[in-house]
C-alpha cells in the first residue's frame, strides 16, 4: 500500500529535501506541499492524504494549530510533527492536539522513513528527546490512560508487583531499548535479531503490560527503575 503524504513547511529547502528523501521509498508518494498550516488544512480536505508531516513554526497558521484543527474533523489523515525544536511545551502540546508522532529534522533519514510508515500505521512515534521530555515532566496526558494517571500524579504502589517481572529476560531487554527512545530497527541492531523480532516481542509485551504504544510502556518502564 501507498501511503499519500503532504509535507507543510515554510521554507522551501526542506520541503525539497524531504520531497527527494521520502519520495525515493517505494511505499511513499509525495502528493503536495503546503507553506503553512492553513494551506495545509485545504491540501488535506482536498486530496485526503494519509499522512501530513507538519513543522511547528509556519506563518497565517502554525502546525501545531492545524494539527488540532485537522483532529477535529472526520477521517483526519495522521499527523507526523518534524521539527527542530524539542522544547516540553511543544511536545506535549504536539500530543495533546492529536500527532501521531513528533521527530526531530536532525533525525537519520532511515528512521524518518520508518517514522513515517509507523505514524501512517497509527503508531505513536517520539524522537528519544520527545521521551525524554514527557518522562522529565512526568506528564503525556494526550497518550491515553497510562501516562493520564502519571499527570494527575498517580503512580504505582512501589510496594506492589512488579510488572515488568511478567516478561522474559529478552522482552525485558526490548522494554528497557524502547524506554531510552530506540526505534525497532535500533533496538534489532541491538540485540543481534530481525526487526520483525522486535514487533512480534512488542506486542507481546505490549499485551503483558496492559499498554497500547511505545510511550505507554517508556512510562511504565522508567518508573519502576
Amino acid at each position: 500500500m501507498t501511503i499519500r503524504v503532504i509535507i507543510a513547511d515554510d521554507e522551501s529547502l526542506m520541503r525539497s529535501g524531504l520531497r527527494l528523501l521520502l519520495g525515493a521509498a517505494e511505499d511513499i508518494e509525495i502528493v503536495a506541499e503546503a507553506v503553512n498550516g492553513s494551506e495545509a488544512i485545504d491540501l488535506a480536505h482536498e486530496l485526503a492524504p494519509d499522512l501530513i508531516l507538519m513543522d511547528i513554526r509556519m506563518p497565517v497558521m502554525d502546525g501545531l494549530e492545524a494539527t488540532q484543527t485537522l483532529m477535529d474533523r472526520p477521517d483526519h489523515p495522521q499527523v507526523l510533527v518534524l521539527t527542530a525544536f524539542g522544547t516540553d511545551e511543544f511536545v506535549d502540546r504536539a500530543l495533546r492536539s492529536g500527532a501521531a508522532g513528533y521527530i526531530l529534522k536532525d533525525t537519520p533519514p532511515d528512521e524518518l522513513i520508518n517514522a513515517v510508515r509507523a505514524a501512517a500505521g497509527g503508531t505513536r512515534t517520539l524522537s528519544p528527546s520527545a521521551v525524554e521530555s514527557l518522562l522529565g515532566r512526568g506528564t503525556a496526558s494526550a497518550l491515553g490512560s497510562a501516562e493520564a494517571g502519571a499527570e494527575s500524579g498517580t503512580r504505582s504502589d512501589p510496594n506492589a508487583p512488579d510488572p515488568l517481572d511478567a516478561l522474559t529476560s529478552r522482552e525485558r531487554e526490548i522494554a528497557e531499548a524502547v524506554a531510552q527512545g530506540m526505534t525497532n530497527a535500533q533496538v534489532a541492531r541491538a540485540l543481534f535479531v530481525s526487526t520483525a523480532t522486535v514487533k512480534t516481542h512488542l506486542a507481546r509485551i505490549f499485551f503483558k503490560l496492559g499498554v497500547n504504544t511505545r510511550v505507554q510502556l517508556a512510562l511504565l518502564v522508567n518508573e519502576r527503575r
